[in-house]
């Protein structure tokens, strides 16, 4: 649901139906809504999403519309209420389907289907119908419905193993880390599907494993294994082709700038700015080449952590940068409100909420120079379009809607 531009978005006139829930699929859905499309997020009052129970709350009290989480990825969306175990649910759906060219769902594989909604069944009202299904494991195989959530994911691609230090446990990624990586390429094969559906009539159904797309992220550890027979593990803040690589303390409370020298040219850039005279420690012969600073690294930190810790972080970063040093300040959630570059591109969106009030949401990372998106309307309330969608969108009549409300099929 979006507001009325001049210039058109890139998915004006594509209708969304999201069975979407948690993080995954709303990530996935606020994509296409913030380019155009029309999205309708089901969901039930009887087993509201989980993300509509996850803090961080406004003013830290709880409620089913408070949540930031939900805010954040739900924007641009209209929201309807059904209780799909109910006996008129499924024909209500159908009806939602020959609307949509798109729907979209993260269940365990077969809930769909449970509810007489799977892709034949919808491709029986509306031929041409993209259906995306994404579930932890993908359809089919023994582990097909095993559950869990982004941080059960990340240990089983292997994540975690490679995530801390060499003497402890293994730590998750922040968050369910592989949430943020997924919908990145189901928009990619959602828009692919949709334009097979457009130039040859004909539905398809796309079934994405969470667990094998994040496999991607896993792409050169696996390749060292797989030619090496070399199992890579924790590390720290270390990089096998590169050194000094880690993060440095600097002035002040809990700031720290991160840095890599990967090549001979990043490391005879940070001589020459802790050591402009050409003198000194970075100059050690130990230090010279790659593998001897690799061989005394621990000596090699200690030092640069002395150097670093008396500078201002900006100052700093500024000062490799212009040596051509790789390296970036630490930044903490102040520091990205306050990010030139981000307020530059308009990064931050905020949006005004009937419960929430003013909040911040993160607008995509595409700018489209001749069509670009926008992020017009907040989150929906539970249930706030049932009246809206059902009566506009499909055009049920007031006697339809009113029998479906005291019937219970909207809840």
């Amino acid at each position: 649901m979006t507001a009325q531009h001049e210039t058109a978005k890139p998915m004006d006139g594509v209708n969304v139906l999201d069975f979407c829930w948690v993080a995954v699929g709303p990530m996935t859905t606020k994509y296409l809504g913030e380019y155009g499309a029309t999205v309708v997020r089901v969901e039930s009052v009887k087993r509201p999403g989980t993300l509509r129970s996850a803090a961080p709350f406004k003013d830290g009290v709880s409620g089913i519309n408070r949540s930031a989480y939900f805010a954040s990825y739900n924007v641009n969306k209209m929201g309807i209420t059904v209780d799909m175990r109910h006996s008129r649910a499924r024909e209500l759906m159908l009806r939602m389907a020959k609307w949509a060219h798109i729907v979209t769902e993260n269940f365990t594989p077969g809930t769909m289907e449970s509810w007489g909604l799977g892709f034949d069944q919808l491709k029986e009202v509306n031929p041409g119908i993209v259906m995306f299904s994404t579930s932890m494991m993908g359809r089919g195989g023994p582990m097909e419905k095993q559950p869990g959530f982004g941080p059960v994911l990340s240990s089983l691609v292997g994540l975690t193993n490679l995530t801390g230090w060499p003497d402890r446990v293994p730590v998750n990624p922040y968050g369910a880390y592989t949430d943020f990586i997924v919908p990145r390429f189901a928009v990619a094969a959602i828009l692919a599907g949709l334009d097979r559906s457009r130039r040859t009539g004909e539905g398809i159904h796309i079934d994405m494993s969470q667990l094998e797309t994040t496999l991607h992220f896993s792409a050169p550890v696996l390749l060292d294994y797989a030619v090496n027979g070399r199992e890579q593990t924790r590390a720290g803040n270390r990089d096998p082709g590169a050194a000094p690589h880690g993060a440095f303390p600097c002035a002040g409370d809990d700031r720290w700038i991160a840095l890599g020298c990967f090549s001979d040219d990043h490391w005879e850039g940070l001589q020459r700015t802790i050591a402009p005279d050409g003198s000194g420690w970075p100059y050690n012969p130990d230090f010279a080449t790659l593998l001897g600073r690799k061989a005394n690294e621990d000596e090699l930190e200690q030092l640069l952590s002395t150097w670093t810790s008396s500078w201002d972080v900006g100052a700093l970063m500024e000062t490799l940068q212009s040596s051509g040093v790789p390296a970036g300040m630490v930044n903490d959630c102040r520091d990205l409100f306050d990010d030139a570059q981000l307020q530059h591109r308009g990064h931050f969106q905020w949006l005004d909420h009937p419960e929430i009030g003013p909040y911040a949401t993160d607008r995509s990372e595409m700018v489209f120079s001749l069509s670009p998106g926008s992020l017009d309307t907040p989150a929906p309330l539970l249930g706030e379009h049932n009246a809206r969608v059902l009566k506009d969108l499909i055009g049920l009549t007031d006697d339809e809607y009113e029998s479906l409300e005291e019937d219970g099929v909207l809840e």
